[in-house]
């Protein structure tokens, strides 16, 4: 066979090419790319791509034969050299000048932080230096983020990986607690009780968008009694233990029994995903039962704490005291039934932006509810009030409500370090007796052993074998989010009222909440992501089709993490 005089040429060049590359990188690897691993195997590949009448290079010229020879035996992509584990690209991009990839990323982010509170020191002068409020924000807002994303990265084989939330707890106690960075890192107690409320609105706003009516009508029963059995059994075990061990008074009592009695979406709720993922307990619901009463659970705790919240603070007779809880929580559900209908229907479906005027309205009448009803002297009807104008919300706005909740997580993931490094910065070691801590940590362990008991006897009959019961059971430990919303609450509420005594019980509620973030957040994921693989039956798929419908179905999009 005679070969034109353009082929022959090209053939010259690639071998040329060939030739060159294994001067520069060695012998080459076997793979399966389009030029093959051998001159040969190049050459043929190359030879049987002819190129199309008229097409052009790069560079707008006509495409001859050689020269898409080259274009096409030279744009595949390089191979790392054989025995390094870092391809030689790799160190150039993170060591190249100007800078690119993650050194360039890390230079934006502390440019950017450096030119936030530039601006600010601009506008407020001595605020935003050291000693000031707003440098003790941006600072203790810097390192929570920091402290976060060191958690994140901490991931032990195929187990959840560590809450970030951990290490923006820890980043705030440790800056309250280090003699030298304590001195200059000073926040105003009013700013950070504003800036704890507004995180507490936006996940109340997320826990009543992510109720869904379906989910709540298919799983019926056994996700009523998963929710109400445990919460309940654990508030009333922990009020007991505070009236006998802290000496708590009842309203108090019940105030540190609602707190502990919820459990945290934030950690339950992506290990449930990753089990799901891999097909464990999906035959039966197990992860969609956990996200669906997940959510039940934590509004049942937050409408106990906020009901004795408001009991407590009330003057008058314990007839009057209950009568007032009702009274707020009709007042809430009223107030969230009439917002959310409003912002069910206005901003109207043929407005420009609709997801984000809907987001800043639902996130505004949160915000509203929450200080509106400390202003009106209704702190217990400001939560209940936003979650349900969020749920009624929710359901109008039905398949719409996903963009929603998408720039709500947004706002969530902005004030998640406000809430959990102001949380760690308001526990003082210097105040803590350990008599103290060593009590709240007794409450804390009989309260889970209680609630270990009672979940397992509400999934008794619900279909359920001995493992799945004990999972259930284990999964249902972790305590964070609610928590960290609500545990400085009735602390806030006392410095308001200026009543010391009562002061000293709400900084015992927070040494008992910080605690149960503290040890329960990591020792449940790990629970989870250790059992989930050893107790649930994984499901038995025919195809990759079969995976993908059983992530996609029914099941796993019933519920949404709040």
């Amino acid at each position: 066979m005679t070969l034109s005089k353009g082929k022959k040429k090209g053939i010259y060049i690639y071998i040329y090419i060939q030739r060159e590359r294994e001067r520069e990188r060695g012998k080459r690897q076997k793979n399966n790319q389009k030029c093959g691993t051998t001159t040969g195997e190049g050459l043929l590949v190359c030879l049987q791509q002819e190129p199309t009448a008229g097409a052009k290079g790069t560079d707008g010229n006509a495409q001859t034969e050689e020269t898409a020879l080259l274009n096409h035996c030279t744009q595949q992509p390089p191979e790392p050299t054989a025995g390094s584990s870092i391809p030689a690209r790799t160190w150039r991009q993170i060591f190249a000048c100007p800078p690119q990839g993650l050194l360039a990323q890390t230079v934006t982010n502390v440019a950017f932080v450096v030119l936030v509170w530039a601006v600010v020191w601009s506008i407020t002068g001595a605020e935003c230096l050291p000693g000031g409020n707003l440098f003790g924000i941006l600072f203790l807002y810097f390192f929570a983020v920091i402290g976060g994303k060191i958690f994140g990265f901490i991931k032990i084989g195929t187990l959840p990986p560590l809450p970030a939330l951990l290490g923006m707890l820890l980043a705030g106690f440790l800056i309250r607690n280090t003699p030298f960075i304590s001195d200059f890192v000073q926040i105003n107690l009013r700013w950070s009780a504003a800036l704890r409320n507004i995180a507490l609105s936006i996940i109340l706003t997320r826990a009543g968008l992510g109720l869904d009516p379906k989910a709540l009508k298919k799983l019926k029963a056994v996700c009523l009694r998963l929710a109400f059995g445990p919460c309940l059994s654990e508030t009333g075990t922990a009020a007991v233990l505070a009236y006998l061990f802290l000496h708590l008074p009842w309203q108090w009592g019940f105030i540190l029994g609602f707190v502990l009695g919820a459990v945290s979406p934030a950690v339950v709720v992506p290990s449930m995903l990753i089990l799901q993922s891999g097909g464990y307990g999906v035959e039966k619901g197990v992860p969609t039962l956990l996200m669906a009463a997940g959510s039940i659970d934590d509004i049942l705790a937050i409408t106990g704490f906020n009901t004795c919240l408001g009991m407590a603070f009330s003057s008058g007779s314990t007839l009057y005291n209950v009568l007032r809880g009702v009274l707020e929580v009709a007042v809430g559900i009223a107030a969230g039934g009439i917002l959310g209908m409003f912002i069910r229907y206005f901003p109207s479906h043929d407005q420009a932006s609709l997801a984000w005027k809907r987001s800043c309205f639902i996130l505004g009448l949160s915000m509203f509810a929450v200080f509106g009803s400390i202003y009106f002297g209704f702190p217990g009807s400001g939560g209940l009030c936003t979650l349900v104008l969020a749920f009624v919300a929710g359901v109008g706005w039905s398949d719409e409500k996903r963009e929603i909740e998408k720039i709500v997580a947004i706002a969530w993931n902005i004030f998640q370090p406000f809430l959990f490094g102001l949380i760690g910065a308001e526990v003082s070691i210097t105040s803590l007796r350990p008599e103290t801590v060593g009590l709240c940590v007794a409450i804390l362990g009989i309260a889970l052993v209680v609630r270990i008991i009672a979940t397992f006897l509400m999934v008794s009959f619900a279909g359920f074998n001995f493992k799945e019961k004990v999972f259930v059971s284990l999964a249902w430990i972790p305590k964070a989010t609610v928590q960290a919303a609500i545990g400085s609450l009735a602390l806030d509420t006392a410095r308001q009222h200026q009543d010391e005594q009562k002061e000293k019980y709400g900084m015992d509620v927070l040494t008992v909440a910080f605690l149960a973030i503290l040890i329960t957040a990591p020792i449940g994921a790990l629970v989870i992501g250790l059992a989930g693989p050893r107790l649930l039956q994984k499901a038995q798929t025919k195809s990759k089709e079969d995976e993908e419908g059983a992530e996609v179905g029914e099941e796993a999009e019933a519920c949404e993490p709040s």
